[in-house]
């Protein structure tokens, strides 16, 4: 799990009935991650420090690259040849990272955030470097803002951990996508979240203590979590593969593009991939 590790990356419909959300005691999940994102970036998270000016400047000239899972580089064949006037969609990504440097490459960017502070790093590069850049802020699995098949591409980085049900995202990226749009998605291996983060984090041992799936607001009490995660720590949930991938394929889906990737830190690493990244495409 991301919990203590400084990676993780910035939440109403009811997904199925394997989630979790149902028994959650947590009254507003979003308001909690929104505040938590905001103190993240305060504090100078990885996943909230903007690109420079330089790595504008390269995109712009075609030398480009942006991350879905962990540290690895999107595998360019995921995105169009030519993103000059495509529209994109980066899904719960703020932070002055992938957005700005889609937008120097030529997309039309709109970047969909729950934490304001994230969006800001975003606003903040957009201005500096007279990127065309949007930003909107709310919830991943509310794309009500947006009209039925308006993006050719939805980015959607490792994001989904942070919402108790995964059901709705997916069918909001296939509403917003035009037909023969694709979305990239990276989530998490559910099976990290087996492990005891303590036991991981501090000694790099691998003791498995948690059924899934997993959330803190049904694991722990709201003490527990305070004294784990510190009382301000965005809210987790691991989802299945059947709610990731499948997901997917229920919201109608066509996933033509699967990649895996270990944590760049986590003593996990040598086991097992953290991170995965599924290429679904929007029937034309």
């Amino acid at each position: 799990m991301l919990h203590g590790t400084g990676v993780s990356l910035a939440p109403v419909a009811r997904g199925s009935s394997r989630e979790l959300n149902v028994t959650d005691s947590v009254d507003d999940p979003v308001a909690h991650n929104r505040a938590a994102w905001d103190k993240y970036v305060e504090e100078g998270n990885e996943w909230s420090r903007p690109v420079s000016k330089e790595d504008i400047e390269r995109a712009r000239a075609g030398d480009w690259s942006v991350v879905l899972v962990g540290y690895e580089q999107v595998d360019r064949s995921w995105l169009p040849a030519d993103l000059s006037g495509k529209d994109v969609l980066c899904l719960a990504s703020g932070g002055g990272q992938q957005g700005p440097i889609l937008a120097a490459a030529g997309a039309r960017v709109t970047v969909f955030d729950n934490s304001p502070r994230q969006l800001g790093q975003d606003q903040m590069v957009a201005a500096r470097d007279g990127l065309d850049l949007r930003t909107v802020l709310g919830d991943m699995r509310d794309l009500s803002a947006f009209a039925d098949g308006v993006f050719d591409v939805v980015f959607h980085p490792v994001s989904n951990l942070f919402v108790p049900d995964v059901a709705a995202v997916w069918r909001e990226c296939f509403r917003v996508l035009r037909p023969g749009g694709t979305l990239l998605a990276g989530f998490l291996n559910p099976d990290v979240y087996l492990f005891d983060h303590e036991a991981l984090d501090e000694r790099g041992e691998l003791v498995v203590v948690h059924k899934l799936p997993y959330s803190d607001v049904t694991e722990y009490s709201a003490e527990e979590r305070a004294r784990k995660f510190g009382a301000d720590a965005a809210l987790e949930y691991s989802h299945t593969l059947t709610d990731q991938i499948g997901g997917q394929l229920a919201a109608g889906f066509v996933v033509t593009g699967f990649a895996e990737a270990p944590h760049q830190s986590n003593a996990s690493a040598a086991y097992l991939s953290h991170y995965f990244a599924t290429l679904a495409v929007k029937p034309g």
